[in-house]
């Protein structure tokens, strides 16, 4: 999409970040979160690079990336869990594809071998999104824990994991 501006996420993107971070929410299907954490939690929980933030022409931001490590073991210090919102305005506009292109340049760059995420199977959007991006699947995780709100509230959802993996890391 032309237009679409990638940067590096600051704390002064916060407000919008949980903004849209709250638009995911509301979805029923992007997390088992029923609300956004403090920045402070957000931060301390992230890996510093990548996390990214697209903008529209107008320099509004339309979505963010970021991921977590998935262990603190050395042996796992190539291996991140990711999420990537967009705002529901800018919502089929090419700014996921965009924001994930650079999220895995980026993530590359900084020496990550794998990207992982789970997505509710009912995600179809962000299904195809990954897929397109070249993440595969690696199975489903039946009931993998229960919702704590909305209409899912109380029932135990299923996860899609998928994985993108390196070629140029240096692994084996």
């Amino acid at each position: 999409m032309t237009g679409v501006g990638i940067r590096s996420l600051r704390a002064t993107d916060w407000p919008a970040v949980e903004a849209i971070y709250r638009e995911g929410i509301a979805t029923g299907n992007a997390t088992f979160e029923s609300e956004p954490p403090d920045w402070r939690s957000f931060d301390a929980g992230k890996v510093p690079v990548p996390r990214l933030i697209a903008t529209t022409a107008d320099g509004a931001i339309a979505g963010w990336a970021a991921a977590s490590p998935v262990s603190g073991r050395d042996v796992y210090r190539g291996v991140i869990e990711h999420s990537v919102y967009v705002a529901e305005a800018a919502r089929g506009e090419g700014i996921g594809r965009t924001l994930l292109d650079a999220f895995i340049g980026a993530a590359e760059a900084a020496g990550y071998w794998t990207i992982q995420s789970s997505i509710f199977p009912e995600n179809s959007a962000s299904l195809a999104l990954h897929e397109r991006a070249g993440f595969r699947v690696v199975g489903t995780r039946r009931a993998i824990a229960r919702m704590g709100y909305g209409p899912w509230a109380g029932r135990w959802r299923d996860t899609v994991l998928i994985e993108w993996r390196s070629t140029v890391t240096g692994r084996d």
